[in-house]
């Protein structure tokens, strides 16, 4: 469980947390047209008739976005529901034509599932929690609003319109800004995986509603609220803090909290009013008469089931096991596919039996190339350096061709220059020399230029064993092996 608590002046508040979040389906059109899906068009360019909401324009439903969403919900553990139906959700806005949405109120392709997350001490999630999830259902994107500076304009970009989404709908589980966090990392880490939403909040294919209620602990669920729309982890933790520090002044200041619809001003860290909270009697729900109820074959879904990937809470236990990753190494590096993806070609590429290096790979993966690409401002996709060359320095290390130090410098021109790292070794003569008579001849001269304080180390000061490596190693400009180093330096010294 999270410790999460507000102190308020009567006393200790507990948060009680439950998203619903928008996931945009991967798919080329839309959900009931053949318009095109892809983001970044010009204003207006992927709109059919039927996303014009044109009259004797009749849906069709996408069997692909249904196929991802079905493999959505296995990836989820949930019940997949064989029969489902579309519903109408009537309100009007400009940038919905249709003057309803389709959706899935009553009967929704996805039932319970879960997810759970991870113990991290450091966000006060002290132990793994599941996360219930209520349903998984399938709608139709609305449109977009986009005003002039002045109030006297407004323009509408439909290419939104229509788009699929799949609504995943938690349940009120989650106790901490923390542990909605992790729950949001893990639900798009699923995602991602299983391929259905590519889960880029700041392109809008993955968005949250936040709702947010605050109790004293033990008590029964207070009034909530519903935040829309907020498009990071880092803010739709913001709000929950936000919102909740408001709800317990609210409340300790004498008034009462009211069930409405609110948004996140990120500027100024807080959630401001939007509309009252509509019930669903408000929406006129009523089944779709332009369309069938989805029955799903026990064919269909033995395909969809089929063609599930190994998820990142197996994978992660497979790198421990197999791999003898660390578990943190294993999390951090199945918590995103794509990384996953890359460290497993990485180690493929070193020809090695994978259990031996395994957890070198992934340390240097971590450290190593992690740092590097924080520092470029690059994700794993954009690597400067492929598998393949990441495979070839691993092993120039292995069989002593390059010393620690020779190739953190191999390294950082391979980030420079994309060339290979056996190629920079040739070209630049940075290979490790292991030659003792070489490495004796330096030693020689570094004890000389300090025989003071070679006399000084046998006179026991032992921690002067280190400024003979370091010199040693300066004058060769770090390609002695420092193992040879070492050995040599003891014989020499004593």
């Amino acid at each position: 469980m999270s410790s999460y608590r507000i102190q308020g002046a009567t006393g200790e508040w507990e948060v009680v947390i439950g998203l619903e979040v928008h996931a945009q389906i991967v798919s080329k059109a839309k959900l009931f047209s053949g318009a095109s899906a892809t983001f970044g068009a010009e204003p207006n360019a992927n709109v059919s008739l039927i996303d014009a909401a044109m009259p004797g324009m009749l849906p069709v439903p996408n069997q692909e976005c249904i196929r991802q969403a079905v493999k959505t919900g296995m990836a989820l553990n949930a019940e997949i529901n064989a029969w489902s139906r579309f519903d109408r959700k009537n309100y009007f806005y400009a940038d919905l034509p249709q003057g309803y949405q389709i959706s899935q109120l009553y009967h929704p392709l996805v039932g319970e599932g879960a997810i759970t997350i991870d113990p991290d001490e450091k966000a006060g999630i002290v132990e793994a929690k599941t996360i219930g999830i209520e349903r998984l259902h399938v709608e139709q994107d609305a449109g977009k609003l986009m005003h002039d500076q002045h109030p006297t304009s407004s323009y509408v970009d439909l290419n939104r319109s229509g788009v699929a989404l799949m609504e995943i709908v938690s349940r009120p589980d989650m106790r901490s800004p923390a542990e909605a966090g992790a729950y949001l990392r893990k639900l798009r880490s699923i995602l991602r995986y299983v391929g259905s939403c590519d889960g880029n909040m700041e392109e809008g294919s993955m968005r949250a509603d936040v709702n947010v209620s605050v109790r004293k602990a033990g008590d029964s669920f207070g009034t909530r609220t519903e935040t829309k729309n907020v498009n990071s982890i880092r803010f739709v933790m913001a709000t929950i803090e936000s919102e909740a520090n408001r709800q317990v002044d609210v409340i300790e200041g004498g008034g009462r909290i009211v069930q409405e619809t609110r948004l996140y001003d990120p500027d100024r860290n807080e959630t401001r009013s939007m509309r009252s909270k509509e019930d669903a009697h408000d929406y006129r729900y009523f089944p779709d008469p332009d369309l069938l109820p989805l029955e799903l074959t026990e064919d269909f879904l033995a395909a969809c089931k089929a063609e599930l990937p190994e998820l990142p809470d197996a994978k992660c236990r497979r790198y421990e096991s197999e791999l003898g990753l660390p578990v943190y190494n294993a999390a951090v590096i199945t918590a995103d596919v794509e990384t996953a993806r890359w460290f497993e070609e990485l180690v493929v590429e070193t020809g090695k039996p994978v259990g031996e290096v395994g957890r070198t790979a992934s340390n240097w993966l971590i450290s190593d190339l992690f740092g590097a690409l924080n520092r470029l401002g690059k994700t794993i996709d954009g690597s400067p350096v492929s598998p393949r060359q990441g495979a070839e320095l691993l092993g120039l290390i292995a069989d002593g061709t390059l010393s620690g130090t020779l190739a953190k410098q191999v390294f950082e021109i391979m980030l420079e220059t994309g060339i290979d790292p056996g190629k920079i070794v040739e070209e630049r003569g940075l290979r490790q020399t292991s030659d003792t008579g070489a490495i004796e001849q330096v030693i020689a001269e570094v004890m000389a230029a300090n025989a003071d304080k070679v006399e000084e180390y046998r006179g026991g000061k032992d921690k002067l064993f280190g400024f003979f490596v370091g010199q040693t190693m300066k004058a060769m400009a770090g390609k002695a092996n420092p193992g040879v180093v070492n050995d040599l330096l003891k014989k020499a010294l004593s």
